[in-house]
């Protein structure tokens, strides 16, 4: 899946502290966002889907630190929860779409997610054909609404360039490897 497709997944879960915790829904934000593009980090350094892409230990880091901001909240503890909750759940849901080859669509890898754990990646499961697939856009745009709706100001901004980033990266998707000659 696109990195707009992961932020904006985090930044819907963060948006209900709009009305449940006002004080404390930037720092959510922020931290849901930058959870949401953490593991994609990987696709410069490293291997990517494993070395930055911990759906077991983000989980976990998740729980712990989720703990903490319901026990002790403030805009660290908040930010640090939403940011594992959002990389668990980006690391886990690359799971669901396709490998992490140049040209998906052909399906040529059986790798979607390394489990550390386990020692073993998970087979792709093609729910979503390929990273900038019509049906992942479609994704965005509907995880882009409550955030957008949610937040004002520049949390605002973020989500409308995250759209305006995953048309273009749709739109011309399937045209990159031959563009980069790859």
């Amino acid at each position: 899946m696109m990195v707009t497709t992961h932020a904006a997944v985090g930044l819907t879960l963060a948006a209900p502290l709009v009305w449940v915790a006002p004080e404390l829904a930037t720092a959510a934000a922020v931290g849901a966002l930058a959870g949401g593009v953490f593991p994609d980090v990987d696709l410069f350094v490293g291997v990517h889907r494993k070395t930055l892409h911990f759906p077991v230990y983000y989980s976990v880091a998740a729980a712990v630190s989720g703990a903490v901001a319901i026990t002790s909240p403030s805009s660290l503890t908040v930010a640090a929860a939403f940011f594992f909750l959002s990389a668990a759940l980006h690391s886990a849901s690359d799971w669901l779409g396709a490998g992490g080859e140049l040209r998906p669509w052909d399906r040529t890898s059986d790798r979607a997610v390394y489990v550390h754990p386990a020692k073993r990646w998970l087979r792709p499961r093609y729910l979503v054909r390929y990273d900038g697939a019509p049906e992942d856009l479609a994704l965005t745009l509907l995880f882009s609404v409550p955030g957008f709706l949610a937040f004002p100001g520049g949390i605002r901004v973020a989500v409308a360039v995250g759209v305006a980033v995953a048309l273009f990266y749709t739109g011309f998707r399937k045209r990159m490897p031959e563009w980069f000659g790859i």
